[in-house]
């Protein structure tokens, strides 16, 4: 118990200086709806929220046996989710949204039990379609990367 709530703690003082780094920034330009500030102090105002509870919740957090155990293999999987998230980010504006999508997503598929073809399906109709949700319809601009050639 003590452990989890040292955790809260540290993790609320960390989402306090963020919000500090974010709470100043201003873009001299908007090319989003609601603005390049609003969505880090929302994530992180939605973290700090969570971490209040659990530094004041009554009782421990309790693991039942139906869920996985912090074993090897599990730790493995969450270390190669990290590494494929860094890959994300390092491809985001080189190769687009799309094909960064397609690129993380497939093996992240596989990681957890899906099939090949069905997962490179499916990954790739959701890179599209959410493509296209946010970059037609919500109107927040997405790179396309390689596939550049291919706007207008």
């Amino acid at each position: 118990m003590l452990l989890q709530r040292i955790f809260a703690s540290v993790m609320l003082l960390v989402c306090a200086g963020l919000a500090l780094m974010a709470w100043p920034y201003q873009a001299s330009f908007s090319y989003e709806p609601v603005g390049p500030r609003a969505y880090p102090l929302l994530m992180l105002g939605l973290m700090s929220l969570g971490l209040l509870y659990m530094l004041f919740r009554p009782q421990p957090t309790k693991h039942t046996e139906e869920e996985p155990a912090l074993d090897r293999e599990t730790l493995i999987k969450i270390g190669i989710c990290v590494v494929l998230l860094l890959i994300f980010a390092g491809t985001f504006e080189s190769l687009g949204f799309i094909l960064s999508s397609m690129l993380i997503g497939i093996p992240m598929a596989r990681l957890y039990g899906g099939r090949w073809l069905p997962g490179a399906v499916i990954i790739t109709l959701m890179s599209v379609g959410l493509y296209l949700l946010f970059d037609k319809a919500m109107d927040v601009p997405l790179p396309l990367g390689l596939l550049d050639v291919l706007e207008n």
